[in-house]
């Protein structure tokens, strides 16, 4: 899983709307009178649907934060089908020394794919995006300098994610929801 930090993201994500928190759960698809979706919840709720989704079919109850669990919900089940097994195929490493390694199987990795259209691309942009400050500190540059450095990276994450928000929006809007992850 890949930590944001504060000041790494790219200029134009303010704001917080619960409209895709409301579209996921209570099956409403319009932002409150006045207020656009946060892009971010959009993405985040359709992401949900698509994980959710893929685990049911895999005979599995997906995890909710401080949901209860059935008795005899196998974790590690649910884990390696939402995460992936084995190897990690994805790898990139930091200028910090930190290698962030991701799977490229896995409910999660499925629903990157038919989100960014591109999941590899995704997790090399994200990541380099995500570290732009822990890059600056370590590198004792200013993070405009280090951005400057970055702008391929930049320009892929600003492409892949409104990819991503064009595919979440349209997920979201189907009635009913997906039945797992078709194809991109």
């Amino acid at each position: 899983m890949i930590k944001e930090l504060s000041g790494s993201r790219p200029r134009g994500h303010r704001g917080a709307a619960a409209a895709a928190v409301c579209a996921l759960l209570a099956g409403c698809t319009a932002a409150p009178a006045g207020r656009a979706a946060d892009p971010d919840e959009v993405i985040k709720a359709a992401t949900q649907r698509l994980t959710d989704a893929c685990l049911t079919r895999r005979g599995l109850v997906p995890p909710r934060s401080g949901a209860a669990r059935p008795s005899g919900t196998d974790d590690a089940r649910v884990s390696a089908a939402l995460f992936g097994t084995g190897p990690a195929e994805l790898s990139l490493t930091l200028p910090t020394g930190y290698v962030v390694r991701a799977h490229t199987d896995g409910c999660l990795a499925a629903a990157q794919q038919r989100l960014y259209g591109d999941q590899p691309g995704w997790f090399r942009a994200s990541v380099v995006v995500n570290n732009l400050r822990p890059e600056a500190d370590h590198t004792h540059r200013d993070l405009a300098e280090v951005r400057a450095r970055h702008r391929a990276e930049i320009a892929d994450w600003e492409r892949l994610r409104a990819h991503a928000l064009t595919e979440a929006t349209h997920l979201l809007e189907e009635t009913p929801p997906p039945k797992g992850n078709p194809p991109a």
